[in-house]
């Protein structure tokens, strides 16, 4: 199928960069029928990423499965705020994980992390175990699913937490709101109610001086910082125009007792 005809059955379908699109789906078809397959699948309004089965995320080639949350380019912002604060050798903790992206693209950067993952979701921890190969990925509820041995040792902790109110679920894209997880998407009525989980029990993992790191809307600045002010850490708000993200990186004090 020449890739001018592959051009035109994706902006058919209504796909803004369609050149783009073909060119991943060419050279990612290892066959003429699994080609073929891929423009079908996304002609149909299955995410480009889901179609190929990766997605490009800081530079690294992250691998991601039916029904798993994709990585947004956004995000890459929230994991620059984290290389800057991450020392060598530092532990890492990848909470709400979905794909492993954060942390691999963290662990990429930082020499010799000591990474961990966790999910509530199956289908992302095995997406994740393949994204991580060697890094412990845990199944579970949020700080449920860590080894024990870790509480009061976490000095950098990215937790990219949904945050979509459940009343605006509805208005997402279909792409996501069809084919990745409610799970990965919905932060409760007011969109905060998992990052308050978190901001609650992070006292009790982090390491002295350790930072918690978190994606929210701009709009939902206020209610975040407050959630992070209650669990007695320190607030900071870092925007990105080039990215369009908002992240809150929260800082546990240096003394414990």
């Amino acid at each position: 199928m020449p890739e001018a005809v592959i051009v035109a059955r994706l902006r058919a379908a209504g796909c803004v960069f369609a050149e783009d699109e073909a060119r991943l789906i060419l050279t990612t078809a290892s066959t003429p029928q699994e080609r073929e397959a891929m423009v079908a699948a996304r002609v149909s309004g299955l995410p480009l990423e889901h179609v190929l089965g990766w997605a490009e995320f800081c530079g690294l080639r992250i691998q991601v499965d039916p029904q798993v949350f994709v990585p947004r380019r956004r995000t890459e912002f929230l994991v620059s705020q984290a290389v800057a604060l991450a020392r060598s050798g530092a532990v890492v903790v990848d909470l709400c994980c979905g794909t492993g992206a954060l942390g691999a693209a963290l662990a990429a950067q930082v020499e010799g992390v000591e990474l961990y993952a966790a999910d509530v979701d199956a289908a992302a921890v095995r997406c994740a175990r393949r994204n991580l190969p060697g890094v412990g990925v845990f199944e579970g509820d949020l700080f449920e699913a860590l080894p024990g041995g870790l509480r009061g040792r976490v000095e950098v902790l990215l937790a990219n937490v949904p945050y979509v109110p459940s009343g605006e679920v509805a208005l997402l894209p279909a792409e996501a709101r069809l084919h990745e997880a409610a799970v990965a998407l919905d932060g409760g009525g007011d969109g905060l109610e998992v990052l308050r989980r978190v901001c609650a029990g992070a006292p009790g993992w982090l390491a002295p001086g350790g930072v918690l790191l978190f994606e929210t809307s701009e709009r939902q600045v206020p209610g975040a910082v407050a959630a992070v002010e209650a669990a007695g850490l320190v607030a900071r708000v870092a925007v990105s125009e080039e990215f369009f993200a908002t992240v809150v990186i929260a800082t546990m004090g240096l003394d414990r007792s």
